[in-house]
């Protein structure tokens, strides 16, 4: 068409005439009298609308597919992180299930001693340049903690009760070199004086210089006056090592103590002493030793041997 004043007319005409469509159309919503011819013109162009579709599609989808992979590698870090989260729980139940065990063995010692404790958890250890060997624990005064009261845990003796603040409270450990502690032997009952090394086993100084010891023998707590620093009966360790009697007024033992003292966590501070000593009772049953099997060898002669007297 060429650009002549009627062709210009006529193509304002034509935009005047699409809006006022358009207007009707929108007006009259699903009654829209152009409604029929609407639907015509989806019935002409419907097939090729869906061609061009068909033909834009895949970049289309190439571009929800370059969407979704942020939204998968989001999920992908979602379910790491979930993950570890899950296996850090699981290590978490691994751990109290662990306190849980170290309770229980603690409850059973003062079952069987008669001891009355307060539960105590291991907040702090002492400082390295200190050369002292000390726990802080979680109860302090305000729970009832006194200075020299004994603390055990499930294996035995860990040590006593040195300072005491209001909520928390310092353990001087028994393989400290300033502790020291009175022992009896198991069944023999004899007396000594146990005395802490550091990473050492403990070193004991009989009383009595001709005392029969073996190595396995067990030791408790012998007690103190007044049941303070230590009350009498918490299982201290075994002899490792006795030195040979060499004529002294003493002898020397080394025991090697139940309690691990680079792994407290939870511990008890006996606050009531038991009415009577319980002397041995507290020591676990011993161990049975493992059998050492005997074989018999049966030697059977053959057919073809020689009998005797005969070449």
């Amino acid at each position: 068409m060429r650009d002549t004043r009627e062709s210009r007319l006529l193509l304002v005409l034509l935009i005047a005439i699409a809006f006022a469509l358009i207007t009707v159309d929108i007006r009259g919503g699903q009654d829209s009298p152009v409604d029929g011819a609407r639907q015509a013109a989806a019935t002409v162009f419907g097939p090729i609308e869906n061609g061009v579709s068909s033909a834009v599609d895949p970049v289309g989808n190439a571009v929800a597919a370059i969407r979704d992979s942020g939204d998968r590698h989001d999920r992908v870090a979602q379910l790491e992180h979930d993950n570890a989260a899950l296996k850090a729980k699981l290590g978490s139940d691994d751990r109290n299930r662990s306190r849980l065990k170290q309770l229980d063995k603690m409850i059973r010692v003062a079952g069987e001693g008669q001891y009355g404790i307060k539960g105590a958890e291991v907040i702090a250890i002492g400082a390295a340049q200190g050369f002292s060997w000390t726990v802080t624990i979680d109860v302090g005064a305000r729970e009832g903690i006194e200075r020299d009261m004994t603390v055990l845990n499930g294996d035995g003796l860990v040590g006593r009760v040195t300072t005491v603040g209001p909520d928390t409270a310092t353990v001087l450990l028994a393989n400290d070199p300033d502790f020291t502690v009175g022992t009896r032997m198991e069944s023999s009952d004899e007396l000594g004086f146990a005395s802490g090394q550091g990473d050492s086993p403990l070193r004991v100084e009989l009383l009595n210089a001709k005392a029969k010891i073996k190595k396995g023998d067990r030791l408790v707590t012998f007690g103190s006056q007044a049941d303070k620093p230590f009350v009498p009966g918490v299982p201290v360790g075994v002899v490792s090592r006795v030195d040979p009697s060499g004529g002294d007024l003493t002898r020397t033992v080394y025991v090697k103590p139940f309690v691990s003292f680079t792994r407290l966590d939870i511990l008890g501070v006996v606050v009531t002493a038991p009415k009577s000593d319980p002397r041995d009772t507290v020591l676990p049953a011993k161990p049975k030793p493992t059998p050492t099997p005997t074989v018999t060898v049966t030697v059977t002669p053959s057919a073809n041997a020689p009998v005797d007297g005969q070449q």
